[in-house]
């Protein structure tokens, strides 16, 4: 019997945590990423009117509303997620945040905030769907594009990468994992860590785009036109393709080959490496990057990191559950503060 027959703790089947049908390419790993987010979901039993899903521009960013449709949504602004998602559980600390970016939403625009919603830490899941392009904008680089990347109309990438887990390690993230899109077990596996840490998990998901990244020097996508028939810059047509799916040992380096017979090298971290060891995760990372190689698994976490509760001293209670008078004391409350000032 199927997961979509059964019933979780709740009750509740796999199909009532559907969103709406999903617009993205047929193939899109972007799709496999939003189902393995309502697998994990509906089988530990969340109530979906406990989770606030938030997002801000691009094929990523549209993704929350295909999945947990009875669940709180917010689609902001281009790279203004985080501020979303910081007021949103400053006020309410008793929900449970799934946020969907881009590695352009995160990596370029959205830098800024993705950096500042790490240092404070802000208690919610943070996906970055990294294809290595702008897909909603029809192509162009993203700031996680390969060095040596070429596109038709935008010419070579010069650019060195910028690596999101890095990224999140240096400005002091307590949770940083990598995983692909086609690697069910290992994404839900991670996701299911990242929703039960007390803090920010960031989790950088490596999903090809079937439709824009199509050059073979790409560690990110699928290149298209010397080998098909398909006219590659047509877009009023995108064939459909099966999602890239892979199995994977711990500590093993693997090719993944994509449609067109190019391949990808994903190094899945092995069971010796200590995930609490920070110079150890930015060390894989550079080793790997050297290597032209994507490293997944949970990079490194610290169960000891305080969240933006902890540094605003704010009570168990959530704001929005607090009544009048906790939040406007009287007028004797008022004169102890102004003592303490004299």
């Amino acid at each position: 019997m199927g997961s979509r027959n059964k019933t979780n703790p709740l009750g509740l089947s796999l199909k009532e945590y559907d969103g709406k049908p999903s617009t993205l390419c047929v193939g899109c790993g972007h799709n496999s990423i939003s189902a393995q987010i309502q697998q994990v979901i509906w089988e530990l039993g969340y109530p979906m009117h406990d989770v606030i899903k938030l997002s801000g521009i691009g094929c990523s960013s549209k993704t929350p509303a295909y999945f947990l449709g009875g669940s709180h949504g917010f689609n902001a602004l281009h790279g203004r997620m985080p501020s979303i998602a910081t007021g949103a559980m400053t006020v309410n600390r008793s929900l449970t945040a799934v946020a969907v970016s881009g590695d352009g939403d995160t990596g370029s625009i959205g830098m800024g905030q993705f950096k500042h919603v790490v240092r404070r830490n802000v208690p919610m899941v943070y996906i970055v769907e990294n294809n290595g392009v702008y897909g909603l904008t029809k192509g162009q680089f993203s700031a996680t594009a390969d060095v040596g990347q070429q596109i038709k109309y935008a010419g070579l990438n010069e650019l060195p990468p910028i690596d999101i887990c890095y990224e999140a390690l240096i400005g002091g993230a307590g949770f940083v994992a990598r995983s692909f899109s086609g690697d069910k077990k290992q994404l839900q596996e991670l996701l299911k860590a990242a929703l039960s840490y007390r803090g920010l998990s960031v989790l950088d998901v490596i999903s090809p785009c079937v439709t824009f990244n199509d050059h073979e020097s790409s560690t990110k996508g699928y290149e298209w036109g010397k080998n098909h028939n398909d006219v590659v810059n047509d877009f009023t047509f995108v064939p459909e393709y099966e999602e890239v799916q892979i199995e994977q040992e711990a500590g093993t380096v693997r090719e993944v080959e994509l449609h067109n017979g190019n391949r990808v090298l994903l190094k899945k971290i092995a069971e010796s490496h200590d995930p609490t060891d920070k110079m150890a995760a930015l060390h894989l990372i550079e080793d790997a990057l050297h290597r032209q190689q994507l490293v997944t698994g949970l990079l490194y976490i610290n169960t000891q990191h305080k969240t933006i509760h902890d540094f605003l001293h704010l009570p168990e209670t959530p704001l929005v559950h607090l009544a009048q008078g906790d939040l406007r004391p009287g007028r004797e409350s008022l004169d102890k503060v102004m003592a303490s000032f004299g």
